[in-house]
């Protein structure tokens, strides 16, 4: 073992006899673990809150969705969906749906909603997750009118399973289309968390929508989904350019622009505060560190009286600085990965629905966010630590002969 590892470890040691130093390592060791522990559980809220929002905004439309233009019906859809799914690589698969604001009537209560008509095989592959409460193993079927509804849609019509509702279909007059309205049985609830879907939106299964709407034989638009969503933009591009008037694509990136304009912006916040921490905690690790070499003047006239270099003084407080980052580092991760554990099985924290589209803190937690917080914080600290150390070349020699004849060898 090297003598300045040796040196620094009877420091460290004999600080505990020392109060004023040790408390002011122990709260230099406090600010490292609170800032690790701030910058790891930042990340793994933003990460959760995008991942979430991603999930569920996808889950309820699709990548890439095709309407008409002025919501004119799609004629021939069968058509242009089974082509847009043999010419058009990235595409996994299509769902024609047909989609319209109706108005809903309870025994109790009427709301708006906006009714959409689908198939049984989308309702498997992204609004069965969401369901918590239903009525048979197969949601919607084609044997009666069947109806799922948003929890808080449910909750203000006072309706649950197996209850009848009506929907209207409020036609434009001056197309001469009379309204229609069409009695449904209630099959599920879904609750996404999420209540600008819980609160408007209600799936039926596509016939009992075409009838109702009366398109016959047409669709208002298909939910596509794709192999790799980093292509969203291109392969619309190729869906408008393959389909042709009137459809009319666009991503889900694009439909929903101001929701995901809101999750960008609420990650610019987030440098700036890692840089207030980050400051907070280099300032309590040089304040530490000069502290411990204004308390160790006589030791270092000690060491320079019996030739040390400033070089190897200067890696004995060096190495304390480091201490101080490591045992900060590993304290804070642990205190950011247990209150991320405990998050995510207590949810001691719920949310307003209404303004963050979900109801409880979202956690993602991700090894390469420990990775890079545990890394900066190692590297800062050894700066931190190396500019207050490079000050033991600034003790005048004269100072610490004066301390080693006066005060004698100190105690290591």
């Amino acid at each position: 073992m090297k003598y300045e590892l040796l040196i620094a470890k009877r420091f460290l040691q004999s600080n505990r006899k020392r109060g004023m130093i040790s408390f002011i390592n122990t709260f230099a060791i406090l600010g490292i673990t609170l800032g690790t522990a701030a910058l790891v559980i930042a990340l793994a809220i933003v990460g959760g809150f995008e991942k979430e929002l991603r999930e569920k905004v996808i889950g309820f439309t699709s990548h890439i969705q095709v309407t008409g233009f002025q919501n004119k019906p799609l004629l021939h859809y069968h058509e242009t969906s089974e082509k847009i799914s043999k010419q058009i690589s990235n595409v996994q698969s299509v769902f024609p749906f047909a989609a319209k604001e109706v108005l809903i009537r309870s025994k109790e209560n009427i709301e708006g909603v906006f009714l959409k008509g689908i198939e049984a095989e989308q309702v498997n592959s992204s609004l069965n997750k969401y369901i918590v409460g239903s009525t048979q193993k197969q949601i919607i079927s084609n044997i009666r009118s069947e109806i799922v509804l948003g929890k808080k849609l449910a909750n203000k019509l006072n309706v649950k399973l197996n209850d009848k509702v009506i929907v209207f279909d409020v036609p434009n007059l001056k197309d001469g289309i009379q309204p229609r309205a069409k009695q449904f049985i209630v099959s599920g609830i879904y609750e996404s968390g999420m209540a600008e879907y819980d609160d408007i939106i209600a799936f039926t299964d596509l016939p009992s929508a075409q009838k109702l709407f009366q398109l016959e034989n047409s669709a208002t638009g298909f939910d596509i989904i794709l192999n790799d969503i980093s292509q969203a933009e291109t392969t619309s591009k190729e869906i408008q350019k393959l389909a042709g008037y009137p459809h009319y694509s666009q991503t889900v990136f694009s439909l929903y622009r101001n929701l995901f304009s809101w999750l960008e912006l609420q990650k610019k916040p987030i440098p700036l505060i890692l840089g207030l921490i980050t400051i907070v905690a280099v300032v309590n690790i040089i304040g530490a560190i000069l502290m411990l070499i204004l308390e160790r003047t006589k030791e270092i006239g000690i060491l320079k009286s019996l030739g040390s270099s400033n070089k190897e003084i200067s890696r004995i407080f060096l190495m304390q600085g480091m201490f101080i980052g490591i045992v900060g580092m590993i304290l804070g991760n642990a205190l950011g990965l247990s209150y991320c554990l405990l998050e995510q099985k207590f949810h001691f924290f719920s949310l307003n629905a209404d303004v963050y589209f979900m109801s409880n803190v979202p956690i993602l937690l991700k090894w390469e966010n420990f990775a890079i917080v545990s890394l900066s914080v190692l590297v800062l600290s050894f700066f931190a630590a190396l500019i207050p150390s490079k000050a033991i070349t600034k003790i005048n020699i004269i100072l610490r002969i004066f301390f080693l004849l006066i005060c004698g060898y100190g105690d290591f």
